[in-house]
């Protein structure tokens, strides 16, 4: 990536394991500020990976998993989606490794819940907001592993790894 400024993050999960990111402000201004806002206020500490597609990605950032009440939502606020289809001129491609807001179907509903595509996924391009993407090989083969868990289903959500892949904390290095 060609930004002049690049912010790094670290996500430490509870099992020892890291991914490293590095985000792109000036490809996606709002969304990286939301992140780095949510990761210094502890937002992230304990929240699980609560869907996990093989061959897709791994989505993370608003819920807890609970033993006895299953996923529990934890808020925060909405901000506009930084992509093309929303009005918001975003190069950055959906490739394994690439870290991006999840949403509904609602372009400005993004909040805090975020993914990391395990392989290359060119039609979420230009509808969700990239901000960032894996800093090293070791860091994308963490994600392509959590990637490959088991999972199953809770009421109405599916995908869930039956193991929950918690986050300890996501740091920002600065």
């Amino acid at each position: 990536m060609s930004e002049t400024k690049t912010i790094n993050a670290k996500i430490t999960f509870t099992d020892g394991n890291v991914i490293n990111l590095e985000l792109y402000p000036e490809v996606a201004p709002i969304t990286v500020d939301n992140f780095v806002k949510l990761c210094k206020a502890k937002f992230y500490d304990g929240l699980c990976f609560h869907r996990v597609i093989d061959g897709f990605m791994i989505q993370g950032g608003g819920f807890v998993w609970d033993e006895r009440r299953g996923l529990v939502d934890k808020h925060a606020q909405s901000i506009k989606g930084e992509f093309n289809s929303n009005g918001v001129k975003n190069p950055l491609k959906h490739e394994k490794g690439t870290i991006s807001m999840a949403r509904t179907q609602v372009p400005d509903s993004a909040s805090s819940q975020f993914f990391i595509c395990v392989a290359n996924t060119p039609f979420l391009d230009g509808e969700y907001a990239a901000f960032g993407k894996c800093r090293d090989e070791e860091s994308i083969k963490t994600a392509v592993k959590y990637g490959k868990v088991k999972t199953g289903r809770w009421q109405y959500y599916s995908d869930i790894p039956l193991n929950p892949i918690v986050i300890k904390t996501i740091e920002i290095e600065e």
